[in-house]
């Protein structure tokens, strides 16, 4: 297998030699190991003016050592000798949150240390940098053979890359993951270095952390100031640490420098991150089930939630506090989902895959003796999916409606303690290790849960389920509630939930400290963990295993697909899926139209904020701060030559999830940006990259420096960055 892709990369660095006209598209999020190789001559000819080795180097500090992991699903990027990192404002918007209070309502307000002591600890959350990245395809699968389950496949691949990693990092603090890549026919070892003091340095306030908010979410023109600051803390020898207050600021190998000259259309850019995840090498079929079963399903689900979400956020600022990063989580997936299926069908992405697919199969059949194993591969992924397909759709109102149930998904995390209790000799110790996880979950739960809010998502939710899905794969507790409640879900959730202890923490936390083993019947027959367990009975007993049984099938199928395309149409240019590792995408700044007669300029600015202004419209607020400033156009060193201070840009670099915080880099290295969203009629880049209308939306990082300086009067944090004119 290693051979295979070192013949296929030195063909495709060939080919793309001899026709450079397939590297026009800005498409791709590619390894930067490979750079040299595949990509340095393109960015070089797009306008980049260093090298790979500049981005990604084993033998020095490099771009890659100021470029980190946030939270696990972020990206965030070192821009200080003392630590100092930016990230999205949407990405650091649960430790805001957590810090907020009515008293302290830093979501409303914003927050600023104005020194590094007055900076807040946020337990849990830490930051990964990658140290090196290697291929261990041929080792990883060393004893692998195609007569293997995928169950023994996978349990091998575990133990070999596990020897591997822990081989690699003897005698070192670091950690190790490995990767699958181009659906399981290569592997990757990432080395990793994990910091765990991060600390809250600074957050714009909503109004403009989350200006647009829902409404601009996934659009452009976009005027948001999505950035929030943190700081990495070390220990006294910059090694990583548990938060301590002896703790310092941790310094660097690199940090990116601070672009004041801005950039302009045309110019080179380049996203450095970790994008999460996309599947541009699907079967029609899956795009099929995609574009036509599975998102509106979810956007149907996800609609019904946010419209009661909104209504009472609005009708109380405790609710709002308490549901905004969950409001903000459910409402980004459905405006996405709704945009995947509008840019998936304006592009014609089914036909385009089929045509695709013809021109596979045609070559396939004209060289049967090379490609005979690839034969019957079209047909046997149209089988699987079609099998599939019948599926997918209780698949998605399972997962959607159960993921908004808040009180049933809480007191799902009781089974642990019920299954400590029924044991024949119940060992004490071990009980009340998880009295105290339930307790902690507990109090961490009811300060973000509005009981009222709850009741009425849940008995919309399963209403929807129930009209949606046939009786015979319902959860068997739905012939309780045709029976019992006539079918009326409002009256059984306010029944069981105004019954249940898992509702209040003035029922449950009482239970907790005084229990005994013996209190497990009291769990078991509450009415909110009986419909927790015939819900999740339904899911292990019938559509998991179903479902986890035809995905085996295609992700056998999708492995075979990946290494047939490259080898029966090497020509194409190939680049992994993402799958949250180091990535770098690159492309140019500039406009577009996505749709016709119109188009969009590829910046906006302050006057734009002050244009979309609605006093009647939470998320359309502006502070009288800002206003006075744009006002007296105070905007120091960080307007544009002609007096405008630049809020957004955009690109064509290809981005996902997983990029947000990403460092938006110039052509000599300079951060110019903080990738923040894209286009929203180009959101189906995650399945279908198209370079005409997928574009990334970065805030501009002068008028970050703006709001840091001239806005919150943080000034000493713009003089520990280093900035260049």
């Amino acid at each position: 297998m290693k051979l295979f892709f070192r013949k296929f990369y030195a063909t495709l660095v060939a080919f793309l030699i001899l026709c450079p006209h397939l590297s026009h598209a800005d498409e791709g999020m590619w390894l930067p190991l490979f750079l040299e190789q595949m990509n340095q001559a393109d960015m070089q000819a797009k306008g980049f003016k260093l090298t790979a080795e500049d981005v990604y180097s084993l033998n020095h500090s490099s771009m890659k050592d100021a470029v980190v992991q946030f939270a696990g699903g972020c990206t965030a990027e070192v821009v200080s000798s003392k630590g100092l990192i930016l990230t999205n404002h949407h990405c650091g918007f649960g430790q805001i949150q957590s810090h907020s209070s009515l008293e302290h309502n830093y979501l409303e307000d914003g927050f600023w240390a104005m020194k590094q002591s007055e900076e807040l600890p946020n337990p849990g959350l830490s930051v990964t940098f990658i140290v090196r990245m290697e291929d261990i395809t041929e080792r990883v699968l060393k004893g692998i053979t195609s007569r293997m389950s995928e169950t023994s496949r996978d349990s091998l691949i575990k133990l070999n890359g596990t020897l591997i990693g822990k081989e690699a990092i003897k005698g070192t603090s670091y950690e190790f993951f490995f990767r699958p890549f181009f659906n399981g026919n290569q592997y990757f070892m990432f080395v990793t270095q994990t910091f765990r003091d991060i600390r809250l340095v600074g957050a714009p306030p909503s109004s403009i952390g989350k200006f647009g908010a829902d409404a601009d979410n996934w659009v452009w023109p976009r005027h948001t100031g999505d950035f929030s600051m943190f700081r990495i803390y070390a220990d006294k020898n910059n090694e990583p640490a548990d938060y301590s207050p002896d703790n310092i600021p941790y310094t660097p190998k690199y940090f990116f420098p601070v672009s004041m000259k801005g950039e302009k259309e045309g110019d080179f850019s380049m996203v450095y991150g970790f994008p999460g995840k996309t599947t541009e090498y699907l079967y029609s079929g899956a795009v099929d089930i995609i574009q036509n079963i599975s998102d509106p399903a979810k956007v149907s689900i996800r609609d019904a939630r946010l419209s009661i979400m909104d209504q009472d956020m609005h009708a109380s600022q405790k609710v709002r506090i308490q549901y905004a990063a969950k409001q903000s989580g459910v409402s980004n997936g459905w405006k996405k989902w709704s945009g995947e299926v509008y840019g998936l069908k304006k592009n014609n992405t089914i036909s385009k895959k089929v045509a695709y697919e013809q021109e596979f199969q045609k070559k396939v059949l004209e060289n049967p003796a090379k490609f005979k194993e690839y034969e019957n591969l079209l047909a046997q992924l149209k089988l699987a999916y079609d099998s599939l397909g019948k599926v997918q759709l209780n698949w998605d109102y399972f997962n959607e409606v159960v993921g908004g149930l808040e009180v049933v998904k809480f007191s799902q995390g009781f089974e642990p303690l019920v299954k400590l209790s029924v044991k024949s000799d119940p060992v004490k110790a071990d009980i009340q290790k998880q009295l105290k996880v339930n307790k902690d979950a507990s109090t961490a739960f009811f300060k973000d849960y509005n009981l009222g809010t709850d009741e009425k998502i849940s008995a919309v939710l399963l209403k929807l389920y129930y009209d949606h899905i046939p009786k015979s794969l319902q959860p068997e507790i739905f012939r309780l509630i045709e029976k019992k409640y006539n079918g009326d879900f409002d009256r059984y959730v306010q029944a069981i939930y105004s019954r249940s202890m898992f509702t209040s923490p003035n029922k449950i936390i009482p239970f907790l400290e005084n229990y005994d083993a013996a209190d497990q019947k009291k769990i078991v027959k509450d009415p909110v963990y009986m419909l927790m367990k015939s819900l999740y009975a339904l899911y292990t007993q019938s559509l998991g295993p179903g479902y986890a049984r035809i995905n085996e099938k295609i992700s056998i199928l999708n492995r075979t697909y990946m290494k047939a395309q490259m080898e029966v149409m090497p020509e194409k240019k190939y680049y992994p899926d993402a799958n949250l590792t180091l990535r770098v995408a690159y492309g140019k700044v500039g406009p577009y139209s996505p749709r016709d007669g119109v188009v969009y300029n590829w910046y906006t600015t302050l006057d734009g904020i002050m244009q979309k202004e609605d006093t009647a419209v939470n998320e359309f607020h502006v502070s009288p701060r800002l206003k006075d400033l744009w006002a007296k156009k105070d905007y120091g060193p960080y307007s544009d030559p002609k007096g405008e201070l630049h809020v957004a840009f955009i690109a064509n670099n290809h981005t996902t999830g997983g990029n947000s915080g990403s460092p938006v880099l110039d052509a000599e290295g300079r951060l110019i940006g903080i990738n923040f969203d894209r286009c929203w009629e180009g959101t189906m880049s995650d399945v279908s990259f198209d370079p005409d209308f997928c574009r990334n939306i970065a805030v501009d990082i002068r008028y970050v420096l703006f709001v840091i300086d001239k806005y919150a009067g943080a000034g000493y944090l713009v003089k520990e960055m280093k900035l260049v004119n």
